[in-house]
């Protein structure tokens, strides 16, 4: 349950992002309702199994970092984090132009913008949700 709960909140962390950032963030489907909640979804799992997978190794390789900026390079670990999940997602699979993805333009500082608001959406429903469905 804690693990269907933790998707869903970030796939909902990410579609509001998507939101909030307008033009910059953006969610590729097919256009349907059913099919931007399937590819948000999708990239909720995608942007979960980075987090599982990969940031532990970053975070082990950047330790000295985190200790030299007091812990401010989990912004840029964050970041590489969302840059890794859209290179993951946002791949021409079976056509030229993507299917389904997240998509973030403008270069690295909406980079930078677009997980700090993912983190921060994020952090807010984790507080507002009851304590037994995040647990």
């Amino acid at each position: 349950m804690r693990l269907v709960a933790n998707i869903l909140i970030t796939a909902l962390a990410i579609g509001l992002s998507a939101l909030i950032l307008g033009s910059h963030m953006d969610i590729v489907s097919n256009g349907t309702a059913l099919g931007t909640i399937l590819a948000t979804v999708v990239i909720a799992i995608v942007y979960g199994l980075v987090h599982m997978i990969v940031k532990p190794i970053v975070q082990l390789i950047s330790l000295p970092l985190y200790i030299l900026t007091l812990g401010l390079v989990s912004v840029l670990v964050n970041t590489l984090m969302l840059w890794i999940t859209t290179l993951i997602t946002n791949q021409t699979w079976f056509s030229d132009t993507p299917n389904w993805g997240l998509e973030v333009t403008g270069g690295f500082w909406w980079y930078v913008l677009a997980a700090l608001v993912i983190s921060v959406v994020q952090a807010i429903l984790l507080a507002v949700l009851p304590k037994r469905i995040s647990d």
